[in-house]
């Protein structure tokens, strides 16, 4: 069973960066997409990056020239940074994986993040 856990919320400054980290437990190779989706207080859940199956990154429109993600297979984790985060950027950011083969979607269970000064 694969589980995601994600750590390193916490209050952000407007303008200041967030870096978020993915743990996966269980096998990570099984995982052929992953991504990074937040949602804001009374909104629907939105993408802020994930891979597709081409290999590719695609971006979500409010967070497009401000987001890094990557994967460490080696030590199961999926990664994100966020910079230059604005006040709409409060709200649960979730990981999300993606099982090559059975196409199987595992959520975390979120991380709060609240951009304020």
């Amino acid at each position: 069973q694969v589980q995601l856990v994600e750590s390193g919320g916490g209050l952000v400054q407007p303008g200041g960066s967030l870096n978020l980290s993915c743990v996966v437990s269980g096998s990570m190779f099984d995982l052929g997409r992953m991504g990074w989706y937040r949602q804001a207080p009374g909104k629907q859940r939105e993408l802020v990056a994930a891979t597709t199956n081409l290999g590719r990154t695609v971006y979500g429109d409010s967070t497009k020239g401000r987001v890094t993600i990557a994967r460490e297979n080696g030590k199961n984790t999926f990664y994100l940074r966020l910079n230059n985060l604005k006040p709409g950027g409060t709200g649960v950011y979730y990981c999300r994986g993606v099982a090559g083969c059975t196409g199987g979607e595992y959520w975390g269970q979120g991380a709060q993040v609240t951009v304020s000064t």
